[in-house]
């Protein structure tokens, strides 16, 4: 069923959107996948936080126009998913990934990320950034060291008084 020009504007301003809040984006084909494997990758899309979407590559230039993924509009040709990460950088890389390892008929054709287009092979360097919870605990762990360093000094200077002290009592009982 073809759309009406009205329903194009909507699905033109809910990519534009999504668009301008992402993260990321991955631009995949998907010609041969089943109804059942879309469907699949949609519930998976869901619980990553990744926005999936369908969308006629002229009305995904539109969408696009204005946004950091501008640089995609050259690369949007054939039939495409567009994955938009909305809460991590990595995570429309990670479930594409995933997904093409499973269905043999998911082709990823481009990666985006900070307004550069980057190649298909890009996707291994993108999905194996830290997720957000991880780079926190990074952050945490590298604000934290200095702190337990400083810590672990102090506390080492009363156990070695006690054991210099302990040392020349010792020395003053055998003498």
């Amino acid at each position: 069923m073809a759309l009406t020009f009205d329903r194009k504007k909507l699905v033109v301003a809910e990519v534009a959107e999504v668009a301008s809040k992402a993260y990321s984006a991955v631009g995949v084909e998907y010609r041969g996948l089943t109804v059942s494997q879309v469907t699949e990758l949609r519930v998976k899309a869901r619980e990553q936080g990744v926005y999936l979407r369908v969308v006629k590559n002229t009305l995904a230039k539109r969408a696009l126009e204005g946004t950091e993924y501008e640089c995609m509009s050259d690369a949007l040709r054939g039939p495409l998913i567009l994955a938009f990460s909305l809460d991590d950088l990595g995570s429309a890389a990670r479930l594409m990934k995933d997904a093409a390892k499973e269905m043999e008929a998911l082709e990823v054709q481009f990666v985006s990320l900070g307004g550069e287009l980057l190649p298909a092979s890009a996707i291994d360097r993108v999905a194996s950034l830290p997720t957000r919870e991880e780079a926190l605990a990074q952050l945490m762990a590298t604000m934290q060291a200095p702190v337990t360093k400083l810590a672990r000094t102090f506390n080492e200077v009363p156990g070695k008084l006690v054991r210099t002290v302990a040392a020349v009592r010792d020395q003053k009982q055998a003498a």
